[in-house]
């Protein structure tokens, strides 16, 4: 692995917003900035119908327009480029393999559409064991200065928590000098829906005790070796999607875990991370985790 940010870049207007949030990444973590560009997708009807060379020339020329951006706007970040005649799913996720993080774009849809991650970008998710960023496009209306604000937010599983997960999210937080909320989300058993002998308000204090108790137990040794991060312990009875949904409204980012499963079926992904990302105002950071 080597240590750069990596961007999959096709000229969108997801692609560009993500470059520009991938840019931003890669200084905080002094790093360079590698731009990369799949040319043979199917997907994309500028290339369909033209030559190979043809098809080639427009993506380097896509290539080579972003990296004259980041340069004049960050005269200090080191931007390298990478145009690969491959299927964007597995060029991406070579990609991933060799930088720190990757970062692509998702189709956001605005209001109460939300976020809709594209076919590329999940299948991307569902295949790398590398931390993967998805960001989606600004508002029009919004000023083009860095929009950073808010702190950092885990969706955490305390049953399976996943150090990689609680790793990746401090290390965020330490690095933009911000607050990081870590939010557990529990519900009573079904079984217990229907309370005929006064059994759930018992029952409901006990589940909350003991998602608090694991809660602190996971987190402990974080807190320790990342002091100057401000911790809100966020432990309450809910839904997982829709509390991460909610709270990405002033959050910087959203951190969630993807366990790695190695059956063949399926979308690899999770019900829970798959809809943080249809509907998070915030960029996601997916952690794949044991």
């Amino acid at each position: 692995m080597s240590r750069t940010v990596t961007v999959g870049l096709d000229g969108s207007q997801e692609s560009l917003t993500a470059t520009q949030w991938a840019a931003q990444e890669a200084l905080r973590r002094a790093v360079p900035l590698r731009l990369v560009r799949a040319g043979s997708s199917d997907e994309d009807p500028r290339t369909r119908l033209v030559d190979p060379a043809t098809a080639r020339g427009w993506g380097e020329r896509t290539l080579a327009t972003a990296e004259s951006r980041l340069r004049r706007r960050h005269p200090g970040l080191d931007v390298e480029t990478q145009w690969v005649a491959d299927d964007p799913v597995d060029v991406l996720c070579a990609a991933a393999e060799e930088a720190e993080l990757l970062v692509l774009g998702s189709r956001g849809l605005g209001g109460l559409a939300g976020f809709l991650a594209g076919s590329v970008s999940l299948a991307v998710l569902a295949r790398t064991r590398r931390p993967v960023v998805l960001v989606r496009p600004h508002d029009p209306l919004e000023p083009e200065e860095d929009r950073a604000g808010g702190d950092v937010v885990i969706g955490l599983d305390v049953s399976a928590p996943g150090d990689e997960v609680l790793a990746f999210g401090f290390a965020a937080a330490d690095r933009y000098g911000c607050g990081l909320r870590v939010v557990h989300s529990w519900a009573v058993p079904a079984l217990y829906g229907l309370d005929t002998g006064g059994v759930l308000p018992l029952l409901m204090t006990e589940v909350a005790e003991d998602a608090r108790r694991a809660l602190d137990e996971a987190l402990a040794p974080w807190t320790e070796k990342f002091p100057g991060v401000p911790v809100v312990r966020d432990c309450r009875q809910g839904r997982p999607a829709q509390d991460l949904t909610e709270l990405s409204h002033e959050a910087r980012l959203v951190v969630v875990g993807r366990k790695v499963r190695r059956a063949r079926i399926g979308t690899h992904i999770g019900a829970v991370t798959h809809a943080v990302l249809h509907h998070s105002l915030a960029p996601v950071a997916v952690v794949p985790h044991d």
